[in-house]
């Protein structure tokens, strides 16, 4: 089985894996400021700081979150095919390439397009003029994603699983 494969040099693995690990840790972060900013949205008794909140979160989420998760993705794809690890050599690798391009999707598909009528509310609600708009579905952006990068956390620590099957044999 030919594949597209090198060796990275000790410097060029550590260099990658150190900006691997920031670039998780980041999305991470921006996750839990996205919670964060929810949670003053739903649950703050000042409206102009509810409506803030959601402004925030139409403003300042998605790109910095995509660009993360791009990060995480390059750097993930280079240590697969610059290691021993492979990118679907074994398994708790696999997934956590698939997991990361469903959140990386979710994000442009799911998340990205709701962002206008978020900070649209968020305007109305600091302004006195918001209409009753169910924001419930806010919650599962951080839910979901925090989830799956801590799974995916723990799958890069743990390494469960082992070899894939299709590679094992082709070997």
């Amino acid at each position: 089985m030919n594949s597209i494969s090198f060796v990275l040099n000790r410097t060029w693995r550590r260099i990658t894996l150190i900006t691997h690990v920031i670039s998780a840790g980041a999305w991470i972060g921006i996750d839990v400021m996205v919670a964060v900013l929810v949670g003053v949205g739903w649950f703050g008794t000042d409206t102009e700081i509810r409506g803030l909140a959601y402004r925030a979160l139409a403003t300042f989420v998605v790109w910095p979150m995509l660009t993360s998760g791009l990060i995480c993705l390059a750097t993930g794809l280079v240590l697969g095919l610059g290691t021993k690890w492979g990118l679907l050599r074994y398994w708790w690798v696999a997934v956590k390439l698939g997991l990361n391009l469903l959140l990386c999707t979710l994000i442009v598909a799911v998340l990205q397009p709701g962002m206008d009528a978020v900070g649209g509310y968020g305007r109305d609600l600091a302004g006195g003029t918001a209409n009753a708009t169910d924001v419930s579905s806010l919650f599962f952006p951080p839910a979901v994603s925090l989830t799956t990068l801590t799974i995916a956390t723990v799958l890069a620590v743990v390494k469960p699983w082992g070899r894939t099957r299709s590679l094992t044999r082709a070997r």
